[in-house]
């Protein structure tokens, strides 16, 4: 999992170490109040910390949100979803997880231009009525990989609980063919947190190093014409996927 520390051990645990384009020129992720369509991922409750990162994704039945394959595992029914979470506030209420999908050359070998996943969330009572979570919180576009120069905004939650999202704009960048950015203060946790661009998604913190092995540096899975199958699948409603765990990170 990306970056095995947590942010009240950054100091502790996490290697400050320069990014090729020179530390000097990389920015520092800041604090705010979060927006509706990113959620941190509970897996035992939203008394217990968040561990991953989601967001709301435009859908037929307004029911997903996607987040890096290595975040999930096994049956994941049940986990909570906390739109626009800080400080320990849920404004958008918590949603529980119905299903995840991945792609199938993550299930079959973790390949990591695949590290990227589907939830279906589970409706559920909205100010005296039935609700889908796309309807309260809105959505993002699927999108594809980012061109290298284009600039990207990442919206993340780092491991913690009672805290609030961080968010850094810069440009991506290419490393081994991963879309990448450099930018101080992504930890665990911040895995699955979405590259924003213009509306879209185009990216999640993932792929190469399950993210990264540093905090200044974060990587996704090359976002191609397969991202659209998944949520093809998923939009369709059926059995979701037994992820497997993940395995090392490679750090």
């Amino acid at each position: 999992m990306r970056r095995m520390c947590y942010f009240v051990l950054i100091l502790a645990a996490c290697v400050f170490a320069s990014s090729d384009a020179g530390a000097a020129a990389t920015p520092t992720a800041v604090e705010f109040n979060g927006t509706p369509t990113v959620a941190p991922v509970f897996r035992a409750g939203t008394s217990s910390s968040h561990e991953c990162t989601a967001s709301v994704i435009a859908s037929r039945h307004h029911n997903l949100m996607l987040t890096a394959a290595h975040c999930v595992f096994g049956v994941v029914k049940g986990w909570r979803v906390a739109p626009g979470y800080h400080d320990g506030k849920t404004p958008y209420g918590v949603w529980t997880v119905a299903a995840a999908y991945v792609p199938a050359k993550w299930k079959s070998e973790q390949n990591t231009q695949y590290d990227y996943a589907i939830l279906r969330i589970a409706p559920r009572s909205w100010h005296g009525h039935v609700a889908q979570i796309q309807d309260v919180t809105g959505a993002n576009r699927l999108g594809t990989a980012p061109a290298a120069g284009t600039r990207i905004t990442d919206i993340a939650y780092n491991a913690g609980i009672n805290d609030k999202p961080i968010t850094c704009t810069v440009p991506a960048y290419y490393t081994r063919n991963y879309p990448s950015f450099d930018c101080h203060g992504y930890v665990g946790g911040s895995s699955g947190s979405p590259w924003l661009q213009r509306g879209a998604v185009v990216g999640v913190i993932g792929g190469l190093h399950q993210g990264g092995c540093t905090e200044h540096t974060s990587y996704s899975s090359r976002f191609r014409s397969d991202v659209y199958d998944l949520l093809q699948r998923a939009d369709r409603g059926g059995r979701g996927d037994i992820a497997p765990v993940p395995g090392g990170d490679g750090c």
